[in-house]
């Protein structure tokens, strides 16, 4: 039997990890991913096994907590072959050396608060700098494509199916043979919406002895995409005609991709106000050129805009900012603009210097598109705040301030069972990357509905297969 030990997203939704210990094979991991949040302290911990001694990583998608460790565990002695996506790779460059540059200002900042009390030996030191993001491209790297199994030896294949989720994010169909028995072990990724703005929907897999499911939202089922976009409308219509400026804190990768392509839509349905657009992140103008290169690998609706106009994002309103001048330059604007800017959560970036310019004006309106967590400025504003601090400098908060929870890159409850449903032979159902509680309520509905045995794994758990 194989052993598989999950050193991350077991019951909780960051630090995904997935060690399989093949008896005559490689040993294989599935992605290595940052801790977030109040488990952010345990990407400093070992990982749990020797990394020397993996041979290959195999990658669902780019987001920061599937791909955020994988410079550690290049750095502490994988030296291996890594299997994903083209897309998933390029993105992956971008995620990794702008949280590697992060942790550079984040130590620079605390070092000098740290020389002044005379106690700079307390400060822990980033996790890894861009010198090691740089090695890990460096390496073997294999390109996959969507349904086309990928030889890991002779005895061992993996393919990657589209998950919906973000460009590139696969679905990783592992099959093996152990003492002469073929098994296949599936890992569901991230799964997105059967209804997305810009990303198709998950495909399915027909056969898997065991099944490594994502759980985030595993409770529930999401409000229904089209009321949320029309709130979105209405907010930005409402705004502009009013004579003021709509700023949209968003995150980088596929959010702010979705947004763009409501407002192109918008566009050509004359649905939207004469405005001003701008994209005033140069992480998000980086995500969105990959987005538009693979294109082929986003929805009808994206790929109708190619056949248009030759973009996927490009219309006249919109303008990339990539340069802090040109940053700077959109404060000369009056009114009638459109501001998508970074940190989706308002803990850093751009928008908090748009924030500065724009929030005491009660002309003006927020729109907050992503969570926000508790302990955020985003979440501060969402929850009322009359005043923030900026830049040691205290704004009243005057704009609007609209969130809307209906722009969700992950299945819901009903879509994650339906995925289930269409495997032909499913043996046994392992749940990952979820909250316990949630995980309790999703193991019910898929004990109930299909009548499998369902197992919340563990941190470090040896689950048998």
């Amino acid at each position: 039997m194989t052993p598989i030990q999950s050193f991350g997203a077991a019951e909780t939704v960051t630090g995904s990890c997935h060690f399989l210990q093949l008896k005559q094979g490689p040993q294989i991991l599935v992605d290595c991913g940052m801790f977030q949040g109040y488990a952010e302290k345990r990407a400093y911990e070992d990982f749990g096994f020797d990394p020397k001694k993996v041979d290959v990583l195999l990658i669902t998608h780019a987001h920061l907590d599937h791909v955020g460790r994988i410079p550690k565990l290049v750095k502490e002695g994988f030296n291996g072959r890594i299997i994903s996506l083209r897309a998933t790779i390029d993105i992956m460059e971008v995620i990794l050396m702008d949280s590697a540059k992060i942790m550079h200002e984040d130590y620079k900042t605390a070092f000098k608060k740290a020389q002044r009390r005379g106690e700079e030996d307390k400060v822990t030191p980033p996790l890894y700098t861009l010198e090691d993001v740089q090695s890990v491209f460096d390496l073997d790297i294999q390109y996959a494509e969507y349904d086309q199994p990928v030889a890991i030896n002779k005895d061992v294949k993996a393919t990657f199916r589209n998950a919906g989720h973000i460009l590139g994010s696969a679905t990783i169909q592992i099959d093996f043979k152990e003492e002469q028995q073929n098994k296949t072990i599936v890992f569901s990724g991230d799964l997105g919406n059967d209804e997305d703005i810009i990303m198709p929907p998950p495909e399915s897999v027909q056969n898997a002895d065991a099944l490594y499911i994502e759980s985030t939202y595993g409770d529930r089922n999401h409000r229904a995409l089209k009321g949320s976009i029309q709130e979105f409308k209405d907010a930005v219509i409402n705004t502009l005609m009013n004579q003021g400026n709509v700023l949209i804190p968003s995150f980088a990768v596929e959010r702010s991709q979705e947004i763009l392509l409501l407002l192109k839509q918008m566009y050509y349905d004359d649905e939207l106000p004469p405005c001003k657009i701008f994209l005033d992140s140069p992480m998000a103008i980086r995500a969105t050129d990959i987005y538009n290169q693979y294109h082929d690998e986003l929805n009808e609706t994206a790929n109708d805009f190619i056949k248009k106009d030759g973009s996927v994002f490009d219309f006249p309103p919109l303008e990339y900012t990539l340069k802090g001048s040109d940053s700077m330059k959109i404060n000369d604007e009056e009114s009638g603009c459109i501001i998508i800017a970074g940190s989706g959560m308002c803990s850093g970036g751009r928008i908090l210097h748009h924030f500065k310019h724009r929030l005491w004006n009660a002309r003006n309106s927020v729109i907050f598109v992503g969570y926000q967590a508790q302990g955020t400025l985003g979440r501060l504003m969402v929850d009322g705040a009359e005043e923030i601090r900026i830049y040691r400098e205290t704004i009243k908060v005057r704009a609007k301030m609209y969130m809307i929870n209906g722009f969700s890159a992950h299945a819901d409850q009903g879509e994650l069972l339906n995925w289930i449903g269409n495997f032909k032979k499913l043996d046994k159902v392992f749940l990952i990357h979820g909250e316990r509680d949630k995980q309790e309520i999703f193991k019910t509905a898929i004990e109930e509905r299909f009548h499998k045995t369902v197992h919340i794994v563990e941190y470090a758990e040896e689950v048998w297969i």
